[in-house]
Protein backbone atom coordinates (compact mmCIF):
# COMPACT_ATOMS: atom_id res chain seq x y z
CA UNK A 1 0.00 0.00 0.00
CA UNK A 2 1.10 3.55 -0.89
CA UNK A 3 1.50 6.04 1.74
CA UNK A 4 2.32 9.66 1.76
CA UNK A 5 4.50 10.81 4.34
CA UNK A 6 7.35 12.89 5.99
CA UNK A 7 11.22 11.84 5.48
CA UNK A 8 13.78 13.65 7.81
CA UNK A 9 17.00 15.12 6.39
CA UNK A 10 19.06 17.78 7.57
CA UNK A 11 21.60 18.91 10.31
CA UNK A 12 21.68 17.83 13.64
CA UNK A 13 18.94 20.04 15.15
CA UNK A 14 18.08 21.15 12.13
CA UNK A 15 15.49 19.05 10.20
CA UNK A 16 14.33 19.40 6.71
CA UNK A 17 11.41 16.82 5.66
CA UNK A 18 10.49 15.69 2.57
CA UNK A 19 7.41 14.80 1.15
CA UNK A 20 7.97 11.40 -0.55
CA UNK A 21 5.86 8.80 -1.69
CA UNK A 22 6.22 5.26 -0.37
CA UNK A 23 5.31 1.32 0.29
CA UNK A 24 3.92 1.63 3.79
CA UNK A 25 5.92 -0.94 4.96
CA UNK A 26 9.70 0.66 4.65
CA UNK A 27 11.53 2.48 7.30
CA UNK A 28 10.84 6.44 7.15
CA UNK A 29 14.04 7.14 5.64
CA UNK A 30 14.42 4.34 3.31
CA UNK A 31 14.05 4.27 -0.40
CA UNK A 32 11.03 6.40 -1.85
CA UNK A 33 9.18 6.21 -5.36
CA UNK A 34 8.59 10.42 -5.73
CA UNK A 35 9.39 13.19 -4.18
CA UNK A 36 6.12 15.25 -3.58
CA UNK A 37 7.62 18.89 -1.96
CA UNK A 38 9.66 20.00 0.98
CA UNK A 39 8.62 20.98 4.86
CA UNK A 40 10.78 23.53 6.47
CA UNK A 41 9.66 23.27 10.55
CA UNK A 42 11.66 26.79 11.21
CA UNK A 43 10.78 28.30 7.62
CA UNK A 44 7.32 31.11 7.58
CA UNK A 45 6.72 29.44 4.37
CA UNK A 46 6.72 25.86 5.56
CA UNK A 47 6.12 23.96 2.26
CA UNK A 48 7.79 24.43 -0.95
CA UNK A 49 7.52 22.45 -4.57
CA UNK A 50 4.60 20.79 -3.48
CA UNK A 51 3.09 18.69 -6.42
CA UNK A 52 -0.71 19.36 -5.74
CA UNK A 53 -2.06 17.40 -9.25
CA UNK A 54 -0.03 14.39 -8.25
CA UNK A 55 -0.85 14.40 -4.80
CA UNK A 56 -4.90 14.42 -6.03
CA UNK A 57 -4.02 11.90 -8.89
CA UNK A 58 -2.14 9.25 -5.86
CA UNK A 59 -5.37 10.02 -3.44
CA UNK A 60 -8.07 8.84 -6.01
CA UNK A 61 -5.92 5.99 -6.69
CA UNK A 62 -5.83 4.39 -2.79
CA UNK A 63 -3.20 5.75 -1.70
CA UNK A 64 -3.22 7.20 2.11
CA UNK A 65 -1.58 10.36 3.89
CA UNK A 66 -0.15 10.57 7.13
CA UNK A 67 -2.03 12.22 9.38
CA UNK A 68 1.05 15.03 9.85
CA UNK A 69 1.14 15.02 6.10
CA UNK A 70 -2.75 16.11 6.00
CA UNK A 71 -2.21 18.73 8.74
CA UNK A 72 0.48 20.08 6.81
CA UNK A 73 -1.43 20.71 3.54
CA UNK A 74 -4.63 21.67 5.63
CA UNK A 75 -2.66 24.62 7.30
CA UNK A 76 -1.28 26.09 3.86
CA UNK A 77 -5.44 25.25 2.90
CA UNK A 78 -4.72 22.98 -0.09
CA UNK A 79 -7.34 21.16 -0.33
CA UNK A 80 -6.87 17.28 -2.12
CA UNK A 81 -10.89 16.64 -3.10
Amino acid sequence: MLTVRLSRGGRKNDPVYTIVVTDSRKSRDGGFLEKLGQYNPHDTASLKNVKVDRLKALVLNGATISDTVRTLLKNQKIALN
